[in-house]
């Protein structure tokens, strides 16, 4: 009998963004090695949905997963978000494969530069303001360890200038789900997303479209051509 797979828990996490100098800032939190998922990770704010942030019986998931991402940043780093301007632009659903899963929202937000963040020093160990495109060079310098979700979502971010680019970005955006799956490649592994050719068969060869992200120690390359 084939093993049925682990239940994808309900999440949601949210981007932080403040103004910097040319480029957006981006919250990122180390989170503490002891952590049994992507312990000593760099991630954003974030955890799992809880029952309590369901107030009523009828509200649509989205609107729960946005009222637990405010409170687990507030938890994690101390910061009172808007709700009313937490702006979705992905989901994700962890690969089945695995024994950890999660189904979770991405959110994006801004705040002032005068926000002040307070950490735990216990779930979470460290954080930093970086722009997208720092946050993803010292990936690839192997200084800042970062999870697939986090790596993409960087990339959508390292073009804007400030938070106003980004409002007028995720005012209106599409939605996008991943629902990845893992092939092994040489020297490391590939996430393939369901609008590749190869996304069914696990086939990295097949012609046609290609959405994936192959990952060789720390050099990662996302491919979207589809």
């Amino acid at each position: 009998m084939t093993a049925q797979p682990a239940p994808a828990r309900p999440s949601a996490s949210v981007v932080v963004a403040r103004d910097g100098t040319g480029a957006i800032e981006i919250l990122m939190l180390r989170r503490n090695e002891q952590v049994a998922f992507h312990g000593g990770a760099w991630v954003f704010p974030g955890g799992r949905v809880d029952e309590a942030d369901r107030t009523h019986a009828d509200e649509s998931e989205l609107v729960t997963a946005r009222r637990a991402a405010a409170r687990e940043a507030h938890e994690e780093t101390g910061l009172a978000l808007a709700e009313d301007t937490m702006w979705p632009f992905s989901h994700w659903t962890t690969p089945v494969d695995l024994p950890k899963r999660f189904a979770t929202w991405f959110f994006a937000t801004p705040v002032t530069r005068e926000a002040e963040v307070r950490i735990d020093n216990s779930e979470i160990v460290d954080y930093r303001w970086v722009t997208p495109a720092m946050a993803l060079a010292l990936h690839a310098a192997g200084e800042l360890t970062l999870p697939a979700p986090t790596y993409v979502a960087l990339l959508g971010f390292r073009d804007l200038a400030d938070v106003e680019a980004l409002a007028a970005r995720l005012r209106d955006v599409r939605i996008q789900r991943f629902l990845p799956r893992l092939a092994p490649i040489e020297g490391g592994r590939c996430t393939l997303y369901q609008e590749d050719a190869g996304y069914e068969t696990l086939t990295l060869d097949a012609p046609g479209p290609r959405h994936r992200l192959l990952m060789v120690g720390n050099d990662w390359q996302y491919q979207r051509a589809f």
